[in-house]
Order: structure tokens, then sequence, then C-alpha cells
């Protein structure tokens, strides 16, 4: 058992210890930090989104995420909040800060040509 001032404790206290407070190298604990960092950039999409794309047959690969995780990006870089993102004959509202897909839709053949409440427009290619 560990001693403080003459008392015998069946525990390890936190105050005086020496072991506790110093930082030591977790590879596990290290490389969930940088995963996790990574998937919190990552570009996300709402139930919205989702639907949408469903709906209307639009289907990303990952090349296509890729050029979308890009744009939003450059977008975020000119200080913008909430863009259209055009890529091919699909266009993408995307709220920058948080890095959301709001909706999708395409653009040929569509009634959908008016764009509201966007500060900026990115072409991803």
């Amino acid at each position: 058992m560990t001693e403080i001032n003459g008392v015998s404790v069946p525990f390890i206290p936190i105050v005086g210890n020496t072991e506790v407070g110093r930082k030591s190298f977790d590879p596990v604990s290290s490389s969930f930090d940088s995963i996790f960092k990574q998937e919190l950039e990552k570009v996300k999409f709402s139930n919205h989104a989702i639907k949408r794309l469903e709906s209307r047959n639009i289907q990303l690969s990952e090349t296509d995420l890729e050029k979308i995780q890009s744009a939003v990006e450059k977008a975020e870089l000119k200080g913008a909040k909430d863009s259209l993102v055009m890529m091919e004959n699909t266009a993408f509202i995307v709220n920058i800060p948080n890095k959301t897909v709001v909706t999708a839709m395409e653009v040929t053949g569509s009634n959908e040509n008016v764009f509201t409440n966007i500060d900026s427009v990115v072409f991803a290619f």
C-alpha cells in the first residue's frame, strides 16, 4: 500500500504522484486523434442531401468526393460560408463552415436554375 503522511492508503493518489502529469507518447491515442481530425475535415452529406441524391439517382465516385472536398477547401480559404459547387452537370449547395452538402441536383434538364442564399460558386474539376 501507498503511504501518505504516515497513513497507508489502498490507492495511488493523484496529488503528489510524479508519474501523473507526465506526457507520454501513446501510439494508439495519437493515431486515433489524427484519424479523428482527418474525419472531421471530410465533407459530410446532410440527410436532405442524401435523399436528394437517391431520388435524383445521382451517384458519386471516390474521385467525385475528392473533387467536392477540394472545392470546399478552396471556398474555405476564400472565407465562403454557403457555396454552390458545380461539378460537371451536378450542383451542390454546401455549408462551408460545417463542411456539409445541404442539397444536390442535376442542372441539365432541370427547371431549377436559380440558386439563392449563396455567397460563392466553386467549379470542381
